[in-house]
């Protein structure tokens, strides 16, 4: 077994800030013994716009938040995943990337988020995340020392065939990084969560923003670690700081011993046909 950690942040505008409380929250994490450390979608920085990420953005290679949190995995000897962070492509275009920074701090995995968050009014107003980002294109599984990590993020989580390719692809461990609205994290959160590790028979990890960090611009919480029968095995709650579990691949191989759906896709006809 190995243990896990989710940080459960209220990022903002202050970069200086949100690495300070990450760091700290890390290091915590780190004296108790965590192998795999994950922070949240828009770990570095959450603002209001485009034009507020488009003035922010970095370099994917000269990236401030991507070097400090380097750094910090190699001083501590920790692998770490900052949930996401907000880069600039050469080609001048802004991904909501993941990265996976390994124990000597080396740059090991990223992952674009797939599906961004366009859609209509939830609460008092519409999200349209495409006016910052491209999305990506490419499913993403590492190994690390807790087991295979399979990479997502946020709105991700509502398209299961994502989860199924990414455990037919080997992970056992699916992460899950978000910055969940109120109104739909408590309709909808916990259950899309453990159905993904039902589906999958994987571990999930969904570090999650919580607070506001502006009037009227709150997350969820609820950070999340789920087994791989969709038990919850560490909830956050509301408040800023992080959670621990043990990932158990004895149990994970027990859980797909008796439920054997991962080896019995079958071939149909789509109604949209």
């Amino acid at each position: 077994m190995a243990k896990v950690a989710c940080l459960q942040t209220n990022s903002g505008p202050d970069v200086a800030r949100n690495l300070a409380d990450a760091e700290r929250m890390i290091r915590a994490a780190h004296a108790e013994g965590v192998k795999l450390a994950a922070m949240p979608e828009v770990v570095d920085f959450r603002d209001d716009g485009a034009e507020a990420y488009q003035r922010y953005a970095q370099p994917s290679d000269a990236h401030h938040a991507a070097d400090h949190f380097s750094a910090l995995a190699r001083e501590l000897q920790i692998w770490i995943l900052a949930g996401s962070m907000t880069a600039r492509d050469r080609s001048g275009k802004l991904a909501n990337r993941s990265v996976l920074f390994d124990h000597t701090g080396r740059r090991v995995a990223q992952y674009d988020k797939i599906h961004l968050f366009d859609t209509g009014v939830v609460g008092d107003k519409a999200s349209t995340e495409s006016e910052i980002y491209v999305p990506g294109d490419r499913a993403v599984v590492v190994d690390t020392p807790v087991g295979k990590l399979g990479l997502s993020i946020c709105y991700d989580v509502r398209f299961p065939h994502l989860y199924r390719d990414l455990a037919k692809a080997g992970a056992e461990i699916l992460a899950v990084p978000s910055s969940f609205l109120p109104i739909t994290g408590a309709a909808h959160w916990h259950v899309l969560l453990r159905a993904r590790a039902i589906e999958t028979g994987c571990y999930v990890m969904a570090p999650g923003q919580t607070g506001s960090y502006r009037p009227g611009h709150g997350s969820y919480g609820h950070s999340l670690i789920v087994d791989p029968w969709g038990e919850v095995i560490a909830d956050a709650g509301e408040e800023v700081g992080y959670i621990t579990a043990d990932i158990d691949l004895d149990h994970l191989k027990s859980v797909r011993s008796r439920i054997l759906s991962l080896s019995h896709d079958r071939p149909f006809r789509s109604a949209s046909a």
